[in-house]
């Protein structure tokens, strides 16, 4: 049995329950964030290592730090010399990485990796007989994680697959797909309210806070929808939209139009449709930052279309910035900033975090926000606060700013983790960098400073209290705004996940009876053709 090898751990109920049918099936494991995924993960592990002990266990993650974080976990839960366990990263040098993959018995590393060391022939994967895949909702389309899959079906001799995942997603196919590229014969789900885990958990308190939105925000928007309304007439106009004119679709009719063009179809109506397309998404883009944002980050991205159109970057915004309602909403915009007004979200949520710190000095508490202009002003406008200690929490990014900020990289993304562990910050303003995986500490509450419409995402988010205390989850709304569609959007989402996940299971269930009647029957065919063959002799 794994949970004697185990050091300075034991398993759960729940969790030796999900690990018995892991080891006999390829798994997909759906459980909350933060309950103990990565223990089943390393009880597989130990099993496979002592079944095969000349194999290899190859465990993928989505990001350096997610799987040096794995590393670090299976260093502590087991003996000193049970496994020869490797950090696998792109600044190891490719030769080096062929050596080290001879003798490595328990590899670490991000899908990337070793999906470039696979087509280029440096190893393969017959010798690995576990492939585990964390926050394996990736495992779609293109992505390494479907590749490194394919090739290890190929290749291992010894086969098993494990899938770990928070939510894997609101649609059937998506789920049904998933399993597919991972084998999965057995899907293990369990929730915040499954009788098995709910004793482990502590209680979540929930509270939606709605704001109103100002009058003088609803006078810019007004400006700004007369522009929207303008584009998406002339889009259907030109018979290049058909369907609602939301995000999603606006941005795949920007791809049909653009493929069309690329392809060589250089058609008036195309070329002219697809800078209407282009000023469409942008003016929906600033309404969402004016509806659910801050005055800043609205402020900002107009400043950035000034800037493009100045730079003549692309017709779309030459002839945007023509637009006299474009400019009458950046003079009414300016005009409310130079006031110090600011959203109403903004306001409430400094309140909120001052009343948190007084009741408990310290809590520690983690916000949520989409775009990382807002964290930053979060952050901003909570060190004015006495006895609060604010800090963004973002990602690398591809770009530097105008601003000259470049991000956090992978060391300062640590530094600041370990600041929070150690109190020397109390809140975290994070944008989706801080969903996924990463050992963040138990926080007394998150906020959304936005909903969001993704039911992966906020299962994340949410994860991230009520674990080993009492936590609360705050969603802050803007009322007769977008904040409300993705709201009611990711509960609807939500449900449609669980009900999707359990078809799914029902399905790889009956499939496995039918699989084994028809064995069955082809047994007793056999049996029954021998005892035929055996009279007639």
């Amino acid at each position: 049995m794994p949970y004697e090898t185990l050091k300075n751990i034991k398993p759960r109920d729940y969790q030796k329950e999900i690990y018995e049918k892991c080891k006999d099936k390829n798994c997909l494991v759906v459980l909350p964030t933060g309950i103990g995924k990565t223990l089943i993960a390393l009880m597989l592990s130990i099993n496979r290592i002592k079944k095969y002990p000349k194999s290899k266990v190859l465990f993928l993650a989505p990001t350096r730090p997610l799987a040096q974080q794995h590393l670090e976990y299976f260093q502590k839960n087991l003996p000193e010399l049970f496994a020869e366990m490797e950090l696998f990263t792109g600044k190891i040098d490719a030769e080096k990485r062929r050596k080290i993959w001879q003798t490595a018995e328990v590899i670490f590393s991000t899908p990337q990796c070793i999906a470039n060391d696979l087509k280029k022939y440096l190893y393969d994967l017959s010798e690995v007989s576990l492939l585990i895949e964390d926050e394996c909702h990736r495992c779609l389309k293109n992505y390494s994680y479907t590749y490194v899959a394919q090739r290890y079906k190929e290749q291992a001799q010894n086969q098993r697959i494990l899938g770990l995942t928070a939510s894997p997603g609101a649609e059937k196919k998506t789920v049904e797909q998933i399993a597919k590229n991972l084998n999965i014969e057995s899907i293990e789900l369990r929730t915040r309210e499954s009788s098995d885990v709910k004793p482990y958990l502590q209680e979540l308190n929930f509270k939606k806070i709605e704001v109103e939105f100002p009058e003088d925000f609803a006078k810019i928007r007004d400006l700004l929808k007369k522009i929207f309304n303008k584009n998406i007439e002339e889009l259907r106009n030109r018979k290049l939209l058909f369907m609602p004119p939301t995000k999603k679709f606006l941005l795949e009719a920007q791809g049909r139009i653009m493929k069309s063009i690329n392809s060589g179809n250089k058609h008036f109506n195309l070329m002219v449709g697809v800078s209407i397309c282009s000023q469409a998404i942008k003016i929906s883009h600033a309404i969402e930052l004016l509806e659910t944002q801050t005055l800043d980050s609205t402020q900002e991205y107009f400043q950035s279309i000034f800037q493009q159109a100045k730079e003549n970057s692309s017709k779309a915004v030459v002839n945007l910035i023509k637009q006299p309602e474009f400019n009458q909403a950046y003079i009414l915009l300016n005009e409310l900033i130079a006031k110090k007004i600011e959203h109403p979200k903004l306001l409430m949520l400094k309140t909120i975090i001052e009343e948190k710190i007084k009741e408990n000095p310290k809590a520690k508490i983690m916000i949520f926000s989409q775009f990382r202009a807002t964290a930053k002003k979060i952050e901003g406008e909570l060190n004015k606060i006495q006895n609060i200690k604010a800090k963004m929490f973002v990602g690398q990014a591809k770009k530097t700013t105008k601003a000259g900020e470049s991000g956090l990289n992978q060391k300062e993304q640590n530094q600041v983790i370990n600041d929070f562990k150690e109190g020397r910050i109390n809140v975290l303003c994070s944008t989706s960098i801080g969903e996924e995986g990463l050992d963040i500490p138990e926080v007394n509450a998150v906020i959304f400073y936005e909903p969001i419409p993704s039911a992966i995402r906020k299962i994340q988010r949410a994860g991230r209290t009520a674990r080993l205390m009492k936590g609360e989850l705050i969603i802050l709304l803007t009322k007769a705004t977008r904040d409300e569609a993705y709201h009611y959007a990711s509960i609807g989402k939500e449900k449609k996940m669980y009900s999707a996940i359990k078809s799914v299971k029902e399905n790889l269930e009956a499939n496995e009876i039918i699989s084994l009647k028809d064995y069955v029957k082809d047994l007793e065919d056999k049996t029954n053709n021998e005892e035929t063959q055996r009279r007639l002799y």
